[in-house]
């Protein structure tokens, strides 16, 4: 972009999911019951998992790890669409869409190390049981945690500082119902060139990185459960993976249906609309995911719930 009409901002305008006044209460109504069933769901995954101590293995908590990561996600993006709803207002500060951007950087990919983590941990439980206990000792799972959430930080942080030193234009207006770092660029009158490969080279290393990773250890799992003489070995071999393959199904398949099919610019708002299956819906199934298929957390569940 041209440098022209170039203003000192203090805040963006978030157009949302559609600017129809009659929609707007449907739109509040729909996205509180999702954003409440999120984190009523998330949470009692995380308090069935530490109260009981049949689940304090490694691969509940990776799941309860998911879990915080994924009510920190979509209230990163949620509350703050509610709120513009509520007031009728499409106003974000500056620092605001900063912040927002920020921590939409760092969940998003700690939710994506995390998927990884887990895959992995599926592979040492199906490919090497006998040492399973030993290789995924607790040093080395709390390691890959916080190895995920150090990368993620360092990530974020560069990408929401390189913000800072973009000169904006007089539209301010972002077709999206958060700061989204791209549509945030896009905006700018200054030179964008270095954004672009930072956020694409990030994307590469922080998104392709990981889901090779997950590619590498379900074809070794698939491998080893071939091998499995019995049907019945297979099918208990392969349920233990059937939820995690669901939720980076969910994941991965709406963030690249979102970011291959948004190239042009007229598909800004249908890109919006896509961008609610990553940040509200998969967060909002997972609980449901891991409850309905796995019999451990159905008991720990009733345990905590007293039923």
């Amino acid at each position: 972009m041209e440098p022209g009409n170039v203003t000192q901002i203090s805040e963006f305008l978030l157009l949302g999911l559609s600017e129809e006044p009659e929609l707007q209460s449907l739109l509040f109504g729909l996205f509180l019951s999702m954003y409440l069933i999120t984190v009523l769901g998330n949470l009692f995954i995380i308090l069935a998992v530490s109260s009981d101590s049949h689940l304090h293995v490694p691969m509940y908590f990776f799941l309860s790890n998911l879990s915080l990561v994924d009510i920190c996600f979509t209230s990163t993006t949620i509350p703050k669409m509610l709120l513009n709803i509520q007031t009728q207002s499409k106003a974000i500060t500056n620092a605001g869409c900063l912040t927002q951007m920020y921590f939409f950087l760092l969940f998003g990919g700690v939710d994506d190390f995390i998927l990884t983590v887990m895959a992995y941990d599926r592979y040492v439980a199906i490919c090497y049981p006998l040492h399973y206990m030993v290789i995924m000792n607790p040093h080395l799972c709390g390691l890959l945690v916080l190895v995920s959430w150090i990368i993620s930080i360092l990530n974020s942080l560069l990408e929401s500082l390189m913000v800072l030193d973009l000169s904006f234009c007089s539209d301010l207006q972002i077709p999206h119902f958060f700061c989204e770092p791209k549509q945030v660029v896009q905006l700018a009158c200054s030179d964008t060139f270095p954004n672009d490969i930072v956020m694409y080279f990030s994307a590469g290393l922080l998104a392709g990185g990981p889901l090779a990773g997950i590619f590498y250890s379900y074809a070794k799992i698939v491998s080893s459960i071939r091998a499995i003489p019995s049907a019945q070995g297979k099918y208990k071999a392969f349920s233990t993976c059937a939820s995690h393959l669901s939720v980076v199904s969910l994941f991965y398949g709406s963030i690249l249906g979102v970011y291959l099919g948004s190239s042009g610019a007229h598909s800004s708002r249908s890109s919006a609309t896509a961008s609610v299956m990553y940040t509200v819906v998969t967060p909002m199934l997972n609980p449901f995911i891991y409850s309905l298929r796995n019999k451990d957390i159905k008991r720990a569940l009733e345990r905590f719930l007293g039923t």
